[in-house]
């Protein structure tokens, strides 16, 4: 099976999988599940492609209900450093500056996605990438209730981690799909993409909004009246 190049090498889902095998596979969950460094890794394409060729018993060999088993553990014990994480460095997280692998700004949206849907932050933002790596880490940085943490965390796992891996392996068998794997994986990408992108026009109309009614309020604001009153027209 050959995927159209969305990227580098490393980080095409056919080429990881070919090259590191099921145990790769489960790292890379694991890192973009939790840790800082795992946000760039591909998520949703590479449980796709790793349904599809555990269904077409290629480069993957194994049973799906034991794959689907070890990708959904490794998502959760990744949410599970994240949190531990985000409890140990606490606020000074939102103080760390800037680096190649580390913007400030990835932290901030997953804390505005994590304070307007709550704990169910947990299972949504396991759809959506980059979000679902610093999520965890703000559930631990507001010290979320950990039992409530550990079952939205199970249940995101679940529904991502072995949901996207036996659509793969469902839609895999399908001939039309087979054949153009290609599109479907750059589908996939672009569909992870959208709630980001609805998000960011969402604030950036806010923000213009924001904008306008303040430039109108200084325009309709009538101005003060002249120092000393009466006594300084004397």
């Amino acid at each position: 099976m050959t995927t159209l190049a969305l990227g580098p090498q490393w980080l095409d889902p056919d080429y990881l999988i070919q090259t590191f095998g099921l145990i790769g596979i489960l790292i890379i969950v694991f890192a973009e599940s939790g840790l800082l460094i795992g946000f760039f890794l591909p998520g949703d394409s590479l449980l796709f492609t790793t349904g599809l060729l555990v269904a077409t018993d290629q480069y993957l060999h194994y049973p799906l209900w034991l794959v689907c088993t070890l990708i959904v553990v490794a998502a959760v014990l990744g949410d599970q450093a994240g949190y531990l994480f985000g409890r140990k460095v606490g606020p000074a997280l939102f103080r760390r500056p800037d680096s190649k692998l580390f913007k400030q700004e990835n932290v901030e949206k997953a804390h505005e996605f994590f304070e307007k849907h709550g704990p169910k932050s947990l299972v949504l933002a396991r759809f959506v990438p980059i979000v679902r790596t610093f999520t965890p880490i703000i559930a631990g940085v507001s010290r979320m209730n950990y039992r409530s943490f550990v079952v939205f965390n199970c249940v995101g796992g679940l529904l991502w981690g072995a949901g996207v891996t036996l659509l793969g392996a469902a839609l895999g068998q399908v001939d039309f799909v087979h054949e153009h794997i290609e599109l479907i994986l750059v589908g996939i990408v672009l569909l992870s993409v959208v709630p980001i992108l609805v998000e960011y026009l969402r604030a950036r109309g806010k923000s213009g909004k924001a904008a306008s009614a303040a430039d109108g309020a200084e325009r309709t604001d009538p101005p003060p009246p002249p120092s000393g009153g009466r006594h300084a027209r004397r």
